[in-house]
């Protein structure tokens, strides 16, 4: 009866969660779905309504699963799913059936997902280790009761390679020792002590846990220094070790906090330290942020990449809570980051980290060439476009002939963006702004720029530095004018990845 159960719980949620899916019959009509004013074309996007955290990010048998925080009846922030989809390459995405619906327990908030390799769960066996998803309980009716104790932890499986998920009977795993925000589980699996370890935002601190099986959990320690950034709840921990290209490894912390980006609103902090297990000690006591753009939060890390790949793949949510919901966009609300790979890099006695564009983005080249000169056309409104600095201060403009202005500019130590006539911008007050990014003395070499229908991506010296940020220009920029820059500029024309 059990099995017949949940035999029928899962076809329903398919069901359901089809239901919710944009229904097109032909190549033509899924182009034309995803040519929406401002729909990026080489970003993910949901198929429609809103979207904000990935979630669950992991590898299993050649497929990236990316889930996320989907509303599947709103284009507003609403009762939280688990939206889900698949690539081969991080490139081109296909979009699969809601994976986790809300139940008597609550939405499901933000977490992450494991292969289980050696069924420590025992929900698969050995020969087809289980897929674990670990995420938060949020028991709206509990908050709204005015209880303390309204977030808690739970998980789910899939034994068909992530099409479908069933969730533990006996949920939730790590019940709410009366803490209003306790949220965001992020689970590895820790070699060296041979357990999983769970980082999970707790208010202003992150709080670990182990596990020798997903299910049974032991508080360890908190991380929460007080010279470190702060704003709001800490939120969307991520833990993992990186090497330096010399071989020296450190453990990373990721933590997203909203409010106090370096640019208002959110924004995501890391620290470099050492972890025993147990205990996370952070080397330096310098803030430092992943990203020094306006529109990158929440991003995590890919769980179980192939040790022969040996990257850390990172993507974010393209968005800020200062007027996530506000954006000009209606069939659809939110886009992902281009998928990054994180690199640990030693300056003097300082390790920092890199976000480098994943090698797999130069499949997205339809047309390359060499243009020169101060003021360069542009022909499509989808590009990535390679350009040198000569070492000093420069400029770099974006416009087109209705008057919208993308002004980039560095001088000194820092590098400042002006999005205040880059297009659309009075639909919140806090768009329209000039943000200042310091450089921390990195000398400007080369720059890397990606250019959506929405969205601008700028790596400097291969992602020493990034600048991610939204833009809605009323029609796509046609011409860029440099200033104390190479006049030789790489243009590739990219190809949209809906409907390929």
């Amino acid at each position: 009866m059990k099995n017949l159960r949940n035999a029928l719980a899962i076809t329903f949620a398919i069901l359901a969660s089809i239901a919710c899916q944009p229904q097109v019959d032909n190549l033509s009509e899924v182009e034309e779905h995803f040519n929406e004013k401002h729909r990026p074309q080489f970003h993910f996007t949901p198929p429609s309504n809103w979207m904000n955290d990935p979630n669950g990010m992991l590898y299993h048998d050649g497929e990236y699963h990316l889930f996320y925080q989907y509303y599947p009846d709103g284009n507003t922030w609403g009762p939280m799913h688990w939206g889900h989809a698949i690539s081969k390459d991080l490139v081109s995405w296909e979009h699969f059936p809601i994976a986790l619906f809300p139940d008597e327990h609550g939405t499901i908030f933000s977490g992450s997902a494991v292969v289980d390799h050696q069924n420590s769960s025992g929900l698969g066996t050995v020969d087809n280790p289980p897929l674990v998803a670990i995420f938060t309980y949020h028991d709206a009716d509990g908050e709204k009761a005015g209880k303390n104790d309204f977030q808690t932890q739970g998980i789910a499986f899939s034994l068909d390679k992530g099409r479908t998920w069933e969730k533990y009977e006996a949920n939730p795993v790590l019940p709410n020792p009366e803490i209003m925000d306790f949220r965001d589980p992020k689970v590895m699996w820790h070699e060296e002590s041979s357990m999983w370890v769970m980082s999970l935002a707790v208010k202003d601190k992150i709080s670990f846990y182990t596990s020798p099986n997903l299910i049974d959990w032991i508080y360890q320690s908190d991380f929460n220094p007080t010279w470190a950034a702060y704003g709001g709840v800490w939120e969307c921990p991520d833990l993992f070790p990186l090497k330096t290209v010399e071989g020296e490894e450190k453990w990373v912390l990721l933590v997203s906090i909203n409010p106090g980006g370096p640019n208002g609103g959110s924004a995501t902090q890391y620290f470099v330290g050492d972890f025993d297990g147990e205990v996370f000690k952070s080397e330096t006591k310098a803030i430092k942020w992943i990203d020094n753009g306006a529109d990158n939060y929440a991003g995590v890390t890919w769980s179980d990449i192939p040790e022969e790949d040996g990257r850390r793949l990172f993507i974010g949510w393209m968005s800020n809570w200062l007027y996530a919901q506000e954006v000009p966009t209606e069939t659809w609300r939110s886009a992902m980051t281009l998928p990054r790979s994180l690199e640990l890099i030693k300056l003097g006695n300082d390790f920092n980290l890199a976000s480098r564009p994943i090698a797999e983005l130069k499949k997205l080249r339809n047309k390359s060439m060499v243009v020169s000169g101060e003021s360069i056309n542009l022909d499509s409104d989808l590009l990535e476009l390679e350009l040198a600095s000569l070492g000093d201060d420069f400029e770099m403009v974006f416009s087109n002939d209705e008057g919208d202005k993308l002004l980039i500019t560095k001088l000194g130590d820092e590098i400042s963006l002006d999005r205040s006539q880059s297009g659309l911008v009075d639909f919140s007050d806090q768009f329209p702004a000039l943000h200042r990014i310091p450089l921390f003395g990195i000398d400007v070499k080369d720059i890397r720029v990606f250019l959506d229908r929405s969205s601008i991506e700028i790596f400097i010296n291969d992602g020493e530095s990034v600048i991610t940020e939204l833009i809605f220009p009323k029609s796509a920029y046609t011409a860029l004018s440099l200033k104390g820059m190479d006049s030789k500029v790489k243009i590739h024309h990219l190809k949209s990845i809906w409907g390929n």
